[in-house]
């Protein structure tokens, strides 16, 4: 299992380590097969020469390595989005906030990290720069054939599963830093969205992105966190056995495969036999996401929107999965979209009405666990079966975006099993809840 950030920033404090060894040490995980195409530029001279304000032992991140996802700005390079219509861009003039607050904290950027093209699907395949495997950060290298690292964070995920970071910034608009997380068994925090300033990142859909992390723990996501939204959590020395959760069966549980469903269900017995109170709920509302988007999605609207320029120029250089996509944006009229934000906001209300009498939801993070790459690798002869999982991967995770929530992936997985993610999650604002609930799953798993 990967040493967390807070064990190594223990070990910094104590002298037993050094930030530059730990660096070094990152470097060679990028450089490995076990990264092979995670990175789509790595910064060794800034592994060489750890630049912070002060002493980096008195800061959150302590010198220690972060990567960040090609969606965001960083000062003197393009940001080109997984993708070669955008390998004539301008390099950035200065770093977008969230990586500006990274390095304040005394993050070092190791690279920037690969992912799928303008962030647009779950899966986590790119035809132009190549798709790294998933990796299990809890126990190592996955069985058999490569497996596909999940989407869009594809990279970042790779990136902090193998060692290589002890912090993947991403984004997540359907569940891009959730997925990735539960395919290569690390943590996954989505915040609320309003938290983290967006400025400086590519967008897909501004209603829903969200920019964010994943770590290798828990409470590594509570500093990164707090370091990202420039706030403080408020902690909670509550047992588990205080807070009021529930497990919702409407969607979330459908068509699980075996391994999710046996993860799952054994996690669910373990924080019972802890003396967790778990009530079973039905959730009709999730039902209605389908037949609401059923005139067109706020992703495709808003990514056409902002994609329409340029794909009259470059259509033929995007991969044709994410093209397809994001034309369909351009059928849908303006007053559908304004319908969709309307009943977009009045199922927010009714689902936070809904889920009033809990302080958390526990599902799993993606109903199956993940397939070969082969089975989705690009062409027209995959496109089916990509299609298919895309939509399962996002199903569960999706529905915490339209909500303008804050969800949480860790591992609930054991040796021997491919990777599995426990998804803790509420309604807006409630972070600190479900950070706090997690912290404490993530402390009785371990155990």
């Amino acid at each position: 299992m990967l040493i967390d950030l807070t064990s190594t920033r223990q070990r910094l404090q104590d002298g037993t380590h050094t930030a530059t060894a730990e660096l070094e040490q990152c470097l060679d995980a990028a450089q490995s097969a076990a990264c092979g195409h995670a990175f789509l530029r790595l910064m060794p001279e800034a592994v060489r020469t750890i630049v912070v304000q002060g002493d980096p032992l008195r800061l959150p991140l302590a010198g220690l390595s972060v990567s960040v996802k090609d969606l965001f700005d960083i000062a003197g390079q393009p940001t080109t989005a997984g993708s070669t219509a955008l390998a004539d861009a301008a390099p950035a003039p200065h770093d977008c906030p969230a990586v500006a607050r990274l390095r304040s904290a005394g993050g070092t950027v190791i690279g920037r990290t690969n992912m799928v093209e303008f962030a647009f699907s779950g899966v986590g395949v790119n035809p132009h720069f190549g798709t790294p495997a998933a990796w299990d950060g809890r126990f190592g290298a996955l069985p058999g054939a490569p497996r596909i690292p999940g989407g869009s964070s594809s990279g970042a995920a790779v990136s902090v599963a193998t060692g290589a970071a002890f912090v993947g910034l991403g984004s997540d608009t359907g569940g891009s830093i959730r997925i990735p997380a539960a395919l290569n068994g690390i943590v996954g925090f989505k915040n609320t969205a309003r938290l983290v300033p967006t400025a400086g990142a590519i967008p897909l859909a501004t209603t829903l992105d969200t920019a964010c992390a994943m770590t290798r723990s828990v409470r590594d996501a509570i500093v990164v966190h707090e370091v990202l939204a420039a706030r403080r959590v408020t902690r909670s020395p509550a047992p588990l056995r205080w807070w009021r959760l529930a497990v919702p069966s409407t969607t979330f549980l459908d068509n699980l495969d075996a391994t999710v469903a046996r993860a799952f269900g054994r996690t669910l017995d373990t924080l019972r036999q802890a003396g967790a109170h778990i009530e079973e709920i039905d959730l009709p509302l999730t039902a209605e996401l389908g037949p609401m988007q059923a005139g067109g999605s706020l992703s495709a609207a808003e990514s056409h929107a902002w994609h329409r320029r340029l794909l009259a120029r470059q259509a033929a250089q995007y991969d044709p999965r994410v093209r397809s996509r994001i034309e369909r944006g351009a059928t849908m009229a303006a007053a559908d979209y304004i319908d969709l934000l309307q009943a977009r906001q009045n199922w927010i209300a009714r689902m936070e009405a809904a889920l009033a009498p809990y302080d958390a939801l526990l599902s799993p993070t993606v109903p199956m666990v993940a397939p070969p790459i082969a089975e989705v690798a690009p062409g027209a002869k995959h496109d089916a079966e990509f299609f298919r999982i895309n939509a399962l991967l996002l199903r569960n995770t999706s529905v915490v975006n339209m909500l303008d929530g804050c969800a949480l992936s860790l591992p609930c997985h054991v040796a021997g099993e491919l990777p599995v993610g426990l998804m803790v999650w509420h309604a807006a604002l409630h972070d600190d809840a479900v950070l706090n609930v997690g912290l404490q799953i993530e402390q009785i798993l371990q155990k």
